[in-house]
């Protein structure tokens, strides 16, 4: 007997599917004989999505962080979002803190350390390169095995300071120390240069904020993309969302969109602020933005599922598969005129958008608001 099995879901394909759960791993998944048991049935009569469990993989949500901060469940299971990854709230110091504050949230936590010892308290936290410890990142990161998952730098000039390209080959030295472990690098207003910094990435390294508005973009302001970033993508550099309060346009996203260049995740760089007064709000707002620019609903989920556990080293997440961990999003594809502002002020009306219904997290089904109202799983 299976502990959940969930019947008729659809899946972004459009094809309908069943998936058995047991002890916390996705068991069997096709079309399910009728008289197969579990503890708990949910029929979704091929009226509901079901994917592999969203991962967010740009939030920040250390409670004590003084500049960005949230509680990891309201930016996670709260929205149907199953995996979490702070980008660098934390450092080297109060990282072990950070851990045992997420041993309390149902929704999956890791982390990128930031470089600077401190995490992120200040807004130029790379502007003194002494903050920059090696040996403290590296017991931080033996102390915290599968917590922390890769690292942060923060890559623009109210950051560095005066210190223009010197944190990034820092961060790329503690790299290459700390067995290759994923790098995350924030990209805004100049110096450094964007081509400077994409000139130092290699494969696996994530640029984060990809489509922001600002001078330093991934545009030339012919509106084509810049050789180094092309040279950069080549390389295996991957570009994620990061779409936060300053660092996203539709306009960009558009124009690279429509050259072909896509995402590889799409993220949200949510926090309180941002959640609450927008322009983010969650990470379901963001991926439905997509749709205005162009990209379908599985290449949307892909972007949050399969794509980011590639790129996080999440093994057993992102996927639907026997084997794989039993996280799941619920959700479904309103089709209705929805107004949605990107970081620029700038405003577009989206014809469909994505509302979460649930999480399942490990097996464990965790209802969002939307959820807990919907008519499907009152039959």
């Amino acid at each position: 007997m299976y502990d959940l099995l969930i019947r008729q879901a659809k899946i972004p394909d459009g094809s309908l599917t069943d998936i058995a759960i047991h002890s916390g791993k996705i068991a069997a998944i096709g079309s399910l004989d009728s008289s197969v048991t579990a503890n708990r049935i949910l029929d979704l009569h091929g009226k509901v999505f079901v994917s592999a469990g969203w991962i967010d993989s740009h939030v920040h949500c250390y409670i004590k962080s003084p500049i960005y901060h949230d509680e990891p469940d309201l930016v996670g299971i709260a929205s149907g979002v199953t995996t979490v990854i702070d980008a660098g709230s934390t450092g080297a110091n109060d990282v072990d803190d950070f851990y045992q504050q997420t041993r309390q949230a149902k929704t999956n936590v890791f982390v990128f350390l930031n470089i600077a010892r401190t995490g992120i308290v200040t807004q130029n936290e790379l502007a003194d390169m002494a903050q920059i410890d090696k040996v403290g990142v590296r017991d931080a990161i033996a102390r915290n095995p599968g917590f922390i998952i890769g690292i942060k730098a923060r890559m623009s000039s109210s950051v560095v300071g005066q210190n223009g390209i010197k944190p990034l080959v820092v961060a790329k030295e503690i790299q290459q120390e700390n067995a290759g472990l994923p790098l995350m690098v924030h990209i805004g207003n100049n110096p450094p240069d964007l081509d400077e910094i994409a000139d130092l990435l290699t494969s696996g390294d994530i640029i984060t904020h990809c489509y922001n508005g600002k001078p330093n973009r991934i545009l030339s302001p012919e509106g084509v993309l810049r050789g180094s970033i092309k040279r950069a993508l080549s390389r295996g550099v991957l570009l994620d969302v990061g779409h936060g309060s300053a660092s996203f346009s539709f306009e960009v996203a558009e124009l690279a969109i429509q050259q072909g260049i896509t995402p590889h995740t799409i993220s949200s760089d949510i926090y309180c602020r941002n959640r609450i007064n927008g322009p983010v709000h969650s990470l379901a707002a963001v991926m439905s933005k997509f749709f205005t620019v162009g990209m379908s609903l599985e290449q949307v989920i892909d972007c949050v599922t399969c794509n980011a556990a590639d790129a996080l080293h999440l093994r057993s997440k992102g996927r639907l598969e026997v084997g794989a961990d039993a996280d799941l999003t619920l959700f479904e594809l309103q089709h209705a005129p929805k107004v949605f502002l990107d970081s620029e002020g700038f405003s577009v009306t989206g014809e469909h958008h994505l509302v979460p219904l649930a999480a399942v997290v490990a097996g464990v089904t965790l209802f969002t608001d939307e959820g807990r109202s919907n008519d499907v799983f009152k039959c």
